[in-house]
């Protein structure tokens, strides 16, 4: 064997060894269901399966049945502050009303003053 084959020979192991890392590194911490076509939304996909209940927990978010919990235990109390809310709204508008009409008076009141 000369000296050019066991370089050849040296090449193509390293170029096969360099081949199959790349490819475990692609396929690194997947199912095997990741498609050549569109690599990148299928890893994000895969990503957000295997670590969807931890996103969750991270970012204290609730899912359909703790929603679905939470509006059959505390639906009486928001509908009740709802009604309070409107109530609320109301007196502001009223309260405006009176303050405006409080102001005009007070202006009518300043210019006979002034005026005299």
């Amino acid at each position: 064997m000369t000296t050019a084959e066991i370089i050849l020979i040296i090449i193509i192991v390293a170029l096969l060894a360099l081949l199959s890392f790349l490819l475990y590194y692609y396929f690194k911490g997947t199912s095997w269901n990741v498609s050549i076509d569109r690599p990148v939304e299928n890893r994000v996909d895969e990503y957000l399966d295997q670590h969807f209940e931890d996103l969750i927990e991270e970012w204290a978010l609730m899912d359909k049945n703790q929603v679905r919990t939470f509006r059959t235990h505390k639906d009486s109390a928001l509908i009740q502050e709802e009604r309070r809310m409107g109530s609320l709204k109301e007196f502001r508008h009223e309260m405006t009303d009176t303050l405006t009409s409080l102001e005009e008076r007070l202006n009518v009141l300043e210019t006979e003053t002034n005026g005299k």
